[in-house]
């Protein structure tokens, strides 16, 4: 009896070292597993970093595209304007093509006096205010329909409101066709 518990002891020993091996290789598996996940952890904190420097460069070129499409937008708007005033004058012989500035001193316009300017042609005693935009929206239609009043008021002719721009937003297309304000666009 003594011999068979010493048969079962050597076994269940047999059976602790081979576990202890197993272990010890859970071990080393868990330390290079620890290993890893440190490298991943800095690798992480590296990608984080340079997200965030990445992000602020693109929030710097964002500001520098709108500053450079804002100049653009505003010297296309001129050259437009002058190539319609020419258009306006030369082609189809309308007998006044220019520029009105106006001394808004009731603040109609904006709510606060202010100098106010808009192109205008006459023809045949019809007053049109063009209003040449790169790009438009209800604000600016609205705009348009002030300076319209100011305009009437200024000058005792009701006029015809047209908005030229090269994009209009959906909403700015409904308050123009609600207000009776022309809208040529692409």
């Amino acid at each position: 009896m003594v011999r068979s518990y010493e048969e079962r002891l050597s076994k269940v020993e047999e059976r602790l070292d081979k576990v202890e091996e197993r272990l010890a290789e859970l071990a080393e598996i868990v330390r290079s597993h620890e290993e890893r996940l440190a490298r991943l952890e800095e690798a992480v904190s590296q990608l984080t970093r340079a997200v965030g420097e990445l992000a602020k460069a693109v929030a710097a070129l964002d500001r520098r595209v709108l500053a450079l499409g804002a100049r653009r937008g505003v010297e296309s708007e001129e050259a437009f304007r002058r190539a319609m005033r020419g258009v306006v004058k030369e082609i189809l012989g309308v007998a006044k093509a220019e520029g009105w500035s106006y001394f808004d001193a009731g603040g109609l316009v904006f709510g606060y006096p202010s100098q106010v300017e808009v192109d205008v042609a006459v023809r045949d005693g019809v007053h049109i205010l063009v209003e040449t935009k790169a790009s438009a929206s209800s604000g600016d239609v609205l705009k348009l329909l002030r300076i319209g009043r100011l305009y009437e008021e200024a000058v005792g002719a009701r006029p015809r409101l047209a908005i030229v721009a090269s994009y209009i937003d959906e909403e700015g297309l409904e308050v123009a066709r609600r207000l009776g304000v022309e809208v040529y666009t692409a």
